[in-house]
């Protein structure tokens, strides 16, 4: 956790941990609730008035994507 927090790619995690999938790390790089808050807030800042809402059939198709995928 503490090179996920330094920034290290999750993907030279698993490298050294000898994972054979970056599944397996991520069941371990278990995310504290101050780093998702920093990166929620990086990525919000990058929010514009250029963005334009998701009109309905793609909020279906998006629903439908998560369902089947999640």
């Amino acid at each position: 956790m503490h090179l996920l927090e330094s920034g290290v790619n999750l993907i030279y995690i698993r490298d050294f941990l000898g994972h054979s999938s970056v599944t397996t790390t991520e069941i371990y790089a278990k995310c504290n609730p101050e780093l998702k808050r920093k990166y929620i807030l990086e990525a919000a800042s990058q929010l514009d008035d250029s963005i334009q809402p998701y009109s309905d059939n793609e909020k279906d198709g998006l629903l439908d994507w998560l369902k089947n995928n999640i």
